[in-house]
């Protein structure tokens, strides 16, 4: 009855169907663990964003990696900016999906330390080697809020690291080479501006992060495990209809031989 099934065509299809139900299960779960991370992230960040502001120094230090716990918590720090030692962060884009760069500007601690922060986004300049006409920034002594970030790196990014760069230009937002820049420590991580709000509109501050939306992931998930679960139901309606196509061919094959197998009648003669 189902003999065909040993046949090296139907072989290498069930092979297949062994193959892609465990795959598209495991593709399943990996897209659930992804809504699951973005669930958590979300929670992460309403968690940390409705937090009551607290001073930059008691999260980090020089040297300091911040954790993931400490992502967009509201931290304010009173000092002053280092103009003279500012530098912009390539390829960033803005709320409008422009192509810039984030100015990224020393920033002293009143009582002693530095921090780095990031005043947001301007245009780039028309040339790549030039550097682009940034606002500056308050002078004297300004208390900045803002969001706590962890040092960008190549792994974390996903941004390549570019050594030869024009003068005050860099690709990642990073404590330790800007320490190594400055010759001075600079605590861990880095200051996403909130306030005070620059003047005329530029910088354009960066945009909280969403913690509304989780994405497509768990719809994903569904659809992959009703592919795995349509595949064996697939696999057993085309076994069925091979079956039913060869019994059909097997009778009409039959039925020939049978009318072939007949004497022929001969119609009788007439006077």
């Amino acid at each position: 009855m189902y003999r065909f099934l040993l046949t090296r065509q139907w072989l290498l299809l069930a092979l297949l169907v062994l193959v892609l139900i465990p795959t598209m299960v495991e593709l399943g779960f990996w897209q659930l663990h992804r809504h699951e991370h973005r669930v958590a992230q979300n929670s992460l960040i309403s968690r940390n964003l409705g937090a009551a502001p607290v001073p930059v120094a008691s999260l980090t230090s020089p040297g300091h990696t911040v954790p993931r716990s400490d992502y967009w918590r509201t931290v304010t720090a009173t000092g002053t900016y280092d103009t003279a030692h500012q530098v912009v962060v390539r390829r960033r884009t803005s709320t409008e999906d422009r192509v810039g760069v984030h100015v990224l500007t020393p920033f002293d601690l009143k009582g002693g330390g530095t921090i780095l922060v990031n005043r947001g986004w301007v245009p780039a300049a028309a040339s790549q080697r030039a550097f682009p006409e940034v606002p500056p920034p308050p002078r004297g002594e300004v208390t900045v809020t803002g969001r706590l970030k962890a040092d960008e790196t190549t792994g974390t990014s996903g941004i390549k690291d570019i050594s030869d760069l024009p003068d005050r230009q860099v690709m990642l937002i990073n404590s330790s080479q800007e320490a190594e820049r400055l010759s001075r420590p600079v605590l861990g991580g880095y200051i996403e501006q909130i306030s005070p709000e620059p003047s005329g509109g530029s910088p354009e501050l960066i945009a909280a992060p969403d913690d509304s939306s989780i994405g497509p992931h768990m719809a994903y998930a569904v659809q992959w495990w009703l592919f795995a679960a349509a595949v064996p139901v697939g696999f057993v309606i085309l076994a069925r209809r091979e079956k039913l196509d060869r019994a059909t061919a097997a009778a009409a094959q039959a039925a020939e031989e049978r009318s072939a197998s007949e004497p022929e009648r001969t119609a009788p003669a007439t006077a």
